[in-house]
């Protein structure tokens, strides 16, 4: 479905009907900025979630797939400032303290709330002021508050990233919202990357699930800032069914428009993703032709977009195609050097596996620009694949060389 079939519509993660949602200082951040959400249906509703492959998840990763395990949800919370990652059996039992700390505000089941942090790894969580902070969201929750959420859940992030849509399904009126934090740290393999999704929707766990990890494995599985999985990436999407009409599964006609949705919001958010990397100047969007097979051409992208002398020769202004060629050649993606074509910035630089003339200014003057595309044709099949990453910058090192300072 193209985007204009969507209407945007303010609001984020809370435009869908049905949720609630607030966002308060905690006092987690020293910067006394805002640092805790909750994102609240008014009921318990169909959920889906995909976290992170890091083999060292952080504790609100596996508690909140314990927690989604049965396809429900009624609450996300969120704190920002400390991930609770690598803090042994008493970081699970603070991701579940936060948990029932929900829980009791709401009245509802522990095992109905997911739990998310973002942070600095390896420092136990305040919980003294996690749990006053979460008593204060809940009793401040409205619809109103998707710009603070987008705040809230922000740690290197530059600007706060949501985005919601409105389309016309069978005669309905639905909305799907989101709102997504990550700067650096990413590259999720489900960036530090958390997302949330909801929609008014009637759609059950299973279509939730389906339409989720659909969307998730074409855009946020699509990120690379630097390269790192992080210990605590996860994605999760509510359905509230709040807009009314029969249950949609997957295989209905109806089906196929609202997964769409879902997935241009993930998208939306996944390039904000990379437009925001630590330090960047430039969102890079590379996108590989001409491949084999789908998987060969995201393993040919992720060659280029991973490639730390691609990224800051695009920092640099520099059109050095053959870079490309090197990670393309590196990936493993079977290609046939006689007919590689590389198109950098808009400007052709290399035909059949071999340098063309190009103007070096009509390329500076391209890569000057806030969004530079790289296109790369592997000369051996139809399929393609795109990845959004970024420029590798001096204020990148700065920013991770003094990230706990």
């Amino acid at each position: 479905m193209a985007a204009e079939a969507f209407t945007y519509v303010e609001g984020g993660v809370l435009a869908p009907r049905g949720f609630l949602g607030a966002a308060v200082s905690a006092g987690i951040k020293r910067s006394g900025k805002r640092d805790l959400a909750l994102i609240v249906a008014e009921e318990r509703c169909p959920a889906a979630a995909v976290f992170t492959r890091n083999a060292m998840a952080a504790a609100p990763v596996i508690v909140s797939r314990e927690n989604v395990s049965d396809g429900h949800a009624r609450a996300v919370v969120v704190n920002a400032g400390n991930a609770n990652a690598c803090t042994g059996e008493q970081g699970i039992a603070d991701a579940r303290e936060m948990a029932a700390a929900v829980a009791a505000a709401l009245g509802c089941d522990a095992a109905d709330v997911l739990v998310a942090s973002t942070g600095v790894i390896g420092v136990p969580l305040p919980m003294d002021l996690v749990t006053g902070g979460i008593a204060e969201a809940a009793e401040g929750l409205d619809v109103v508050t998707g710009d603070a959420i987008a705040e809230a859940i922000m740690t290197t992030d530059t600007f706060p990233k949501q985005l919601a849509v409105r389309l016309e399904v069978d005669g309905r009126t639905y909305t799907v919202g989101g709102v997504a934090k990550g700067s650096g740290m990413i590259r999720p393999d489900m960036a530090t990357m958390l997302a949330f999704l909801t929609t008014d929707a009637p759609l059950g766990a299973a279509a939730c699930d389906v339409a989720l990890r659909a969307s998730v494995a074409r855009t946020f599985n699509r990120v690379t800032v630097d390269s790192d999985t992080s210990t605590n990436d996860m994605c999760a999407l509510m359905a509230s069914g709040a807009a009314g009409g029969a249950p949609i599964p997957p295989g209905d006609p109806r089906f196929e428009p609202l997964a769409a949705a879902i997935e241009h919001v993930c998208g939306e958010l996944a390039k904000m993703i990379a437009r925001d990397g630590e330090g960047a100047t430039k969102l890079v969007t590379v996108t590989v032709t001409g491949a084999r097979d789908e998987a060969d051409a995201e393993r040919a992208a992720f060659a280029i977009a991973e490639s730390p002398l691609v990224k800051t020769a695009i920092f640099g202004g520099d059109a050095n195609w053959g870079r490309v060629a090197m990670a393309i050649g590196k990936s493993g993606a079977t290609l046939d050097p006689a007919r590689v074509r590389i198109v950098f910035a808009g400007v052709l630089t290399c035909e059949n596996g071999t340098a063309v003339p190009f103007s070096e200014e009509e390329a500076a003057r391209a890569l000057a620009e806030p969004e530079v595309e790289i296109v790369a044709d592997l000369g051996v099949g139809t399929a393609s694949a795109t990845v959004w990453t970024c420029d590798l910058t001096y204020e990148y090192v700065r920013i991770n060389g003094e990230y706990r300072s």
